[in-house]
Formats: structure tokens, C-alpha cells, sequence
């Protein structure tokens, strides 16, 4: 598969994955790693089903935090989410990764340490790799104000911290 040109980027690799027979019912997983580019950086994006008989469970705060924890553990990424495709900050579609909050969020020690952040958010260590931060228990959606105004307070915050900025190519950290 990477040997393959099409699944080639310059000296890096894309590739995909998917479980699903039907294209709604379908989780999705694009990858794009292995460039030596120091303007590159390495990109996975899980995309649940938008319909099906496991949508909800896939869609809960509860799942979708252990995934981001896994992914945490298993490749140490500098910064990671979980959000609506919908909810875009910055007027940015899509927005720059790194820069922008998200319902479930993952940062790496190395971007800096999390400040207190506003009730319902939960903070938790990931083992000594980073901190997890979950905006609302409940599912995030852009149709809820309260949700967007939270969103937009912890962005605020998070910014402040200098825990928002563009991902960095891997080892010019």
C-alpha cells in the first residue's frame, strides 16, 4: 500500500480505512504520515457514521473521550480532537489544526500546560503524556448556545495559555 504512487505525498504516506457496508453507516479513518517535510505534519481523522444502528453509542462523550485517550497512549500526538464537523471557530472551513477547541480535546505537554477552564469542563491527565479536556459530558452540537458559548470561553482561554497555535512538524518542536 505505501509503495503504491497513489498513496504517496512527496516522501510521506495517505492512506484510509473504513468498516462498513453501507456509505452512512460507515466509520472512516484518513491518514496522512511520514514526511520529512519540516512543513508537514502527520494527520489521522476518525469519521464516525452519520447514521446507523451504532451512531449514538459512537457519538458519546464517554466513547469518543477513551478514543482520544487511546490515541493519546498509542502515538503521543502534540494535539488532538474530537468535535462536530459544524462547529468551525474561526470562520474557517476547515480550521487549522491545533488552533481551534473542540467538544473532546488532547494536548501534549510539550504545548504548554492547561489553565482552570469554566464548569462543566473536565480536565484529566493522560498518564505523564499530556492533559485530556472535555467541554460538556453531554454531546456537543452548534444548535445549543450554551455549548458555543462555552466553546468560546475556553477558546479564549485556552489561547491565552499559548495552547492554541498550528500543529508543528514532527522534531521541530
Amino acid at each position: 500500500m505505501f509503495g503504491r504512487k497513489r498513496n504517496r505525498i512527496g516522501d510521506g504516506f495517505h492512506f484510509w480505512l473504513w468498516a462498513g457496508d453501507k456509505p452512512d453507516e460507515t466509520t472512516v479513518v484518513n491518514v496522512a504520515c511520514g514526511s520529512s517535510s519540516p512543513l508537514t505534519t502527520s494527520v489521522c481523522l476518525l469519521k464516525p457514521p452519520k447514521q446507523g444502528p451504532n451512531v449514538e453509542l459512537l457519538r458519546s462523550a464517554a466513547l469518543l473521550t477513551e478514543v482520544v485517550r487511546a490515541s493519546a497512549l498509542a502515538w503521543e500526538p502534540e494535539w488532538a480532537t474530537a468535535t462536530s464537523d459544524a462547529y468551525s471557530p474561526q470562520g474557517v472551513d476547515p480550521p487549522r489544526p491545533g488552533t481551534f477547541v473542540g467538544w473532546i480535546m488532547y494536548f501534549s505537554s510539550s504545548r504548554g500546560r492547561v489553565p482552570p477552564l469554566p464548569e462543566p469542563v473536565r480536565v484529566e491527565a493522560v498518564e505523564d503524556k499530556g492533559t485530556l479536556v472535555v467541554l460538556t459530558p453531554e454531546r456537543f452540537t452548534v444548535s445549543n448556545p450554551e455549548h458555543v458559548a462555552l466553546a468560546g470561553r475556553v477558546h479564549a482561554l485556552l489561547e491565552g495559555a499559548g495552547l492554541l497555535r498550528p500543529l508543528q512538524p514532527m522534531g521541530s518542536t
